[in-house]
This record gives C-alpha cells, structure tokens and sequence, in this order.
C-alpha cells in the first residue's frame, strides 16, 4: 500500500468541495441541486466511476470550472469520489442541497483554501482516506478578533 498526497489545483477565488458518493445518477441530481438553489451559479463537477466504464463523468455551468474539476478527479482516481468546484457560489450557499442528494456519501472538504487529499492506492484501487486543508491555527483569538468576525459576518450579510 502506498500514501500519496495530492494538491487540489483551482483558481485562487474559487472554493472546492470534496466528497464520495455512489451512482452514475450523482452528477445529474447535483447539477439539478445546485441549479435549483443558487441562481446563476458558476460550477464544474467531477465524478469518478468505479466500475464499469469507469470513466470521469461531469457537467456543469462554467467551462473552466468544470476542466479543474475533472483534472482534479484524474489526479486523484478514487472511485466515487467527486470535484466540485464553485465560482461565484460558497459552500454555504449549496451544502444544504448537496448533502440532499441520496447519492452523495461523505463530504471530506468545502474550502477556498489550498488543499491536499490524503489518498490511499492498493495496485489498481484508490480511497481518499482524509484532507489537509489550509495552515495550523497561529493562536486563539481574543475580543477583538470576536468583534471583528461578528462584524465581518454582518458586513457580508451572513449574520444581521
């Protein structure tokens, strides 16, 4: 058995979600879920089969977006594991609709920041077995760092 780390590419604004689930049907019922909660979402979607075909299935509303996904899905090659990658969207704004959809397993990661999936090959087979996602924590914050995050979630329109 061998460990490989394997770095996430995307461009810089853009978040990326990680996750597994089961059935070809996936990459329909996602596009139809982030469709139907996020008007005018940018995205590109990624999934690997396992069997079959085994081929990297994908849609999605942005061209660009959806090549970083299904380079992302190649260099991984995990069966049933998927590359979401959101434009003008946050995780935030889908997780809801995406943890709806009956395929989708687990969700590793949902994140704008650099990311390494942890992935675990056995001669022909792959699991993502974790992430690595973003830096060690440089301290705790203190009362100015609460105003600062309550105030920025008020300024973004997240919190009222």
């Amino acid at each position: 058995m061998d460990i490989e780390l394997i770095e996430m590419e995307k461009p810089e604004e853009v978040n990326i979600v990680v996750g597994q689930a089961h059935f070809i049907k996936t990459v329909e019922d996602v596009y139809e879920a982030l469709v139907t909660s996020y008007p005018d979402i940018k995205f590109g979607f990624a999934f690997c089969e396992a069997s079959g075909k085994r081929l990297i299935r994908h849609c999605g509303t942005d061209d660009k977006l959806r090549e970083f996904a299904i380079k992302n899905a190649k260099k991984v090659g995990s069966g049933h594991s998927f590359f979401l990658l959101l434009g003008n969207a946050f995780p935030i704004n889908v997780m809801k609709s995406l943890k709806s959809v009956d395929e989708i397993l687990t969700i590793f990661a949902a994140t704008s920041n650099p990311l390494t999936v942890i992935v675990l090959r056995e001669e022909e087979k792959r699991g993502i077995i974790g992430v690595l996602d973003g830096e060690l924590p440089l301290g705790v914050e203190k009362e100015e760092d609460i105003k600062e995050r309550k105030d920025f979630l008020r300024k973004i329109g997240y919190k009222k």
